[in-house]
């Protein structure tokens, strides 16, 4: 074999209070196509996926090539710099005829990202929590769930995001998080969406990180008065992602309009269940 395209889903994390530990996947995706051969020297996410992939591996590095096509956008915290990443690692796995398994591959995706938030649900469909201890859970995701997602037209880095954030936190917001993060996992787990309604509130990162998207409160206020169960800031921004089981066009409308940004688009999805799949 000496090409093989890999097709990696969008995520949506943090899911407002998940901070680091929670995602899901979306049905919207990114496909990468990996080429054995000399090519333009790959750079950056791709050249650090190779070395890990070869490192993990044990197998001696051989020449490639890579390009990406696809819907998600770059750097708007849905998990562009994953579908990279996870797209190079099972890429170059099928050229080389399968010594890792998929869950070796997201590890090293989940190392190279700094946080397993995005590439979970990447990597396995549906709704995901890695905790600290590293022991993994998904969920899937039932069809009557859509997620509203408000993308603006400008960009938010990562780094930019985590550095307008605290050190400390107070007790009580702490607190707040925790018990709201495990009511978002709980109603995943039992499929009783309803119980979502209120749990997206937060004291670790949207407070903070606020002042890079002051539309957010009222974005997320507009979608709720709608119909939408809730919103939060998908990973670090600058997407704006709310969740519904009905009325998801008229939660679409409100969520632009109080948004009173120029250039933004608002995209009604579903979840993905698979995770990263080949495709050729």
């Amino acid at each position: 074999m000496n090409q093989a395209s890999v097709r990696v889903p969008a995520t949506t994390a943090n899911l407002g209070p998940g901070f680091d530990c929670l995602g899901v996947a979306l049905q919207i995706y990114n496909t990468t196509t990996v080429r054995r051969g000399r090519g333009a020297a790959p750079g950056g996410m791709a050249a650090g996926a190779a070395a890990a992939f070869f490192r993990a591996a044990g197998q001696k590095p051989f020449a490639f090539s890579w390009s990406v096509t696809g819907d998600v956008p770059r750097s708007r915290g849905l998990g562009s710099s994953v579908t990279v990443r996870l797209g190079v690692l099972h890429g170059l796995n099928e050229l080389s005829g399968r010594p890792l398994d998929r869950h070796a591959l997201f590890r090293i995706c989940a190392a190279l990202e700094g946080h397993p938030d995005n590439a979970a649900p990447a990597a396995y469909g549906g709704f995901t929590v890695v905790p600290s201890c590293g022991s993994l859970q998904r969920y899937p995701v039932k069809k009557d769930l859509r997620f509203l997602l408000l993308i603006p037209s400008f960009e938010i880095s990562t780094p930019a995001a985590r550095k307008v954030m605290p050190e400390k936190i107070p007790l009580a917001d702490a607190v707040l998080s925790a018990g709201n993060a495990a009511g978002i996992a709980a109603a995943f787990a039992s499929g009783n969406y309803k119980k979502l309604s209120g749990c997206f509130a937060d004291g670790l990162h949207q407070p903070y990180r606020q002042k890079l998207l002051p539309c957010l409160p009222a974005v997320i206020a507009a979608a709720e008065a709608a119909g939408a169960l809730g919103g939060w800031l998908s990973g670090s921004g600058s997407t704006i992602a709310c969740i519904a089981t009905r009325h998801p066009e008229k939660i679409a409308r409100a969520m632009a309009v109080a948004a009173g940004l120029d250039g933004v688009e608002v995209l009604a999805t579903g979840a993905d269940n698979s995770g990263v799949r080949i495709v050729t």
